[in-house]
């Protein structure tokens, strides 16, 4: 889409065109300023959760559940994608004890070839 994007963000302002997003990182706070429409992802200091009260839950338990299906809303769900194959990974094999680091050595030089 090209749009610009913020990511993590703890705090949004939204003022004309633009949001100034300011988000957490190892040092502190950094503020990044970008136009918009954007992208926005947000961390969860963001929002309060709102909880349900048990009041509010015996309401919604007698309301109505109104369903539909994908075709009355002009939604294809035909699938795009198709499985070609499905295996599961390979065993890893079992680890070896070394006796000292000069052993160490010698078997990833040898046998697994890192070094």
């Amino acid at each position: 889409m090209n749009w610009p994007q913020a990511t993590f963000a703890s705090k949004v302002v939204v003022a004309a065109a633009q949001a100034t997003v300011t988000r957490e990182i190892d040092g502190g706070l950094e503020t990044v300023e970008v136009p918009l429409p954007a992208v926005v992802t947000v961390d969860l200091r963001l929002n309060e959760p709102r909880y349900a009260t048990l009041p509010n839950i015996m309401k919604a338990k007698k309301k109505p559940l109104e369903t539909t299906n994908p075709a009355a809303l002009g939604v294809d769900v035909t699938p795009r994608l198709k499985t070609l194959k499905v295996a599961e990974p390979a065993k890893r094999s079992a680890g070896l004890k070394v006796a000292d680091a000069a052993d160490l050595v010698m078997k990833l030089k040898t046998e697994a070839k890192v070094i």
